[in-house]
């Protein structure tokens, strides 16, 4: 068969670009020896693995894979989802009891696999179709995750089978992994991630010979074209036309799917060095971030990109799939250990304390499936004929994922990503210990202690963020400042430190006004705020003016109600009839993680609030100036 040119020529870059690339340089967090966040970060993360995470019925989740009589759903994906934070909790906290279920859970489903390695729930003559592929990486994902924690051999051989047993379905001369599956073969061909751990677990290069085959696949005719299209910038919600069938395989925008074939695509590039795997994700993370993250750092609607961020003021369907959310963090926290670049942190951090918390109930027995930036939260679906549903299987890999991203260690430096109050165990080369201890109430306060322990005199480079965000900053040492503080950057400290040296870091909480088709919101260090109906100071859905100054909201700090962690009075001028109401009015704001916690439909929250017009002046022009 003719290969199209365009084809033949990326074919030929790719050749290139892998036969004069050097090794990547892989940073190993494995010195972060233990981790403790305490404050209400903390909180939420305890219970999260309390109330989910051990509450889950895992038999329940390993059920379908005893009856290979499924045509097209996705059952099969919550057990390896669920794993994997499980396995993620258990490093935090390690709860021997987490450990038994987690054991359980294990050993049940490997006693599910057929004589030819199959794991999954398919009819023989349905597999490859729909969710098949999909489900065998995160049945593959698990099982490598507990054999990481484990050291039990079973579950490393159970997953070679697995995905051996795929390569005898798919592969050249086989058929092609992009045809298979929905959403141009996204979800098939994210196997690449487990495929990748194989290797590097196994080194047999047959699994490495595979993961190139799935990447060679996106540019074929058929294929996703995730390396062509990143080249060539275009937008992440533009690169296939709008499918007539929104769940289907035309629709090229599914953006949870999309970011899970670029992380197998950075564990390609650990391996191989080519420098074209990672300026690919690069581009596509920076289209993510200009096109489609939203003031509350997640992104995403009916599952896919859209242009989200300049729609982030429409009431939208659907928007901020946990899912998604969580996928993003991801693939943010792994460009963060590969680039050092504090940006990504930064992504991070307002994911966390807003799209993210946002989506865990008071009480912490669900995770929503999508968080609005106005309206009301609920509880997702049932999917599948079971009692779970895709965000509350993997919410809380989320959850657990942030004490590994607080402190990051690489050489002699350790980055401190993370700001709240937490303690680190922390190993440098040479088996050197240092304890790291954060006393703040930040981001409630905008100062940070950390108090630094080495086990003896030890010279090392602590890399302190400094937010984007943070016009502001400073940074002392035993009271002494640090010179050459950039928003946007780590600021490295290196120095011989010894027991007792405190680092004091402060940032600038001054509430910013941000304004967009308009609407107006107010952010307040990483925290996005909201107007909440159990404040009972009128309708969060009124039009009004935000007071400001030179782009800074004058907040006062209020005492919470029980319903919320933050709470603050904004000055605003609300509704059409300027001349009885010209006088601004303190109106109450709490954070959007609180804002509609309880998922009662009869409260309402707003974080885009509709400005009132005044034709006089420009639309966009703040009330008083």
């Amino acid at each position: 068969m003719m290969i199209p040119f365009k084809v033949k020529t990326f074919s030929f870059l790719l050749a290139c670009a892998c036969s004069t690339a050097g090794m990547a340089q892989v940073v190993n967090d494995s010195p972060v020896r233990q981790v403790k966040i305490s404050g209400y970060v903390g909180t939420r993360i305890a219970d999260c693995i309390e109330r989910r995470v051990k509450a889950q019925d895992v038999d329940h989740l390993v059920e379908p894979f005893r009856h290979q009589n499924e045509k097209s759903r996705w059952q099969s994906e919550f057990w390896g989802k669920w794993i994997q934070g499980a396995i993620a909790s258990y490093r935090y906290n390690r709860d021997p009891e987490l450990y038994r279920i987690i054991k359980d859970a294990a050993e049940s489903l490997m006693a599910t696999q057929q004589p030819n390695g199959y794991i999954g729930n398919y009819a023989p003559e349905y597999q490859l179709q729909q969710w098949d592929v999909w489900g065998r990486k995160y049945t593959s994902l698990g099982l490598i995750a507990w054999y990481d924690l484990s050291g039990d051999k079973k579950a490393l051989e159970a997953a070679c089978k697995v995905v051996d047993h795929l390569m005898t379905q798919v592969g050249p001369g086989k058929v092609d992994i992009v045809s298979t599956g929905n959403y141009i073969g996204m979800p098939s061909s994210s196997v690449l991630e487990p495929v990748m751990y194989l290797y590097n677990r196994t080194k047999e290069e047959r699994y490495l010979d595979f993961a190139k085959y799935i990447v060679g696949q996106w540019e074929t005719p058929g294929g996703p074209q995730l390396i062509s299209k990143a080249i060539a910038e275009v937008p992440v919600a533009n690169r296939f036309p709008h499918p007539k069938t929104w769940f289907s395989r035309e629709n090229g925008q599914k953006a949870y799917e999309m970011m899970s074939c670029y992380e197998g695509l950075l564990e390609l590039y650990k391996v191989t060095g080519n420098p074209l795997y990672l300026s690919v994700v690069e581009k596509t993370v920076g289209h993510i971030v200009r096109e489609e993250i939203n003031v509350a750092g997640s992104g995403s609607a009916f599952e896919c990109w859209y242009g989200g961020k300049e729609r982030q003021t429409q009431p939208t369907y659907h928007t901020m799939e946990t899912c998604v959310t969580f996928t993003w963090m991801q693939l943010c926290n792994r460009l963060l250990q590969m680039t050092g670049n504090s940006l990504y942190a930064d992504y991070m951090e307002t994911a966390i304390y807003n799209a993210l918390m946002a989506s865990l109930k008071a009480d912490a027995s669900q995770i929503a499936k999508y968080s609005p930036l106005e309206g009301w939260r609920h509880e997702g679906e049932e999917q599948c004929g079971m009692h779970i549903n895709c965000c509350n299987a993997n919410g809380p890999r989320a959850f657990a994922m942030i004490p590994g991203f607080a402190y990051q260690v690489q050489n002699d430096c350790v980055r401190v990503n993370f700001y709240a109050p937490s303690e680190a165990e922390l190993v440098l080369p040479g088996k050197k210990s240092v304890w790291l201890r954060q006393t703040t109430e930040y981001p409630r306060t905008d100062q940070i202690e950390i108090e630094v322990d080495p086990t003896k005199e030890t010279t090392f480079t602590i890399a302190l963020r400094i937010p984007a965000w943070s016009k502001i900053a400073t940074v002392s040492v035993n009271g002494r400042p640090e010179a050459g503080v950039l928003q946007g950057a780590y600021l490295p400290v290196n120095r011989k430190w010894k027991k007792g040296d405190r680092i004091t870091v402060k940032l600038d909480l001054r509430a910013r006004l941000v304004e967009r088709n308009q609407a107006q919101a107010i952010v307040r260090g990483p925290l996005v705020l909201a107007r909440d109906s159990r404040f009972e100071d009128g309708s969060v859905d009124e039009a009004s003016v935000v007071v400001s100054k030179d782009g800074y909201v004058e907040l006062t700090p209020v005492e919470a109600p029980d319903f919320a962690w933050l709470a603050f009075t904004a000055p605003m001028v609300l509704g059409t009839d300027l001349e009885s109401h010209r006088t601004p009015r303190q109106i109450h704001f709490c954070d959007f993680a609180s804002a509609g916690n309880t998922w009662d439909k009869t409260q309402r929250y707003r974080v885009w609030l509709p400005k009132t017009l005044n034709v006089m002046h420009s639309p966009y022009k703040p009330y008083n100036q």
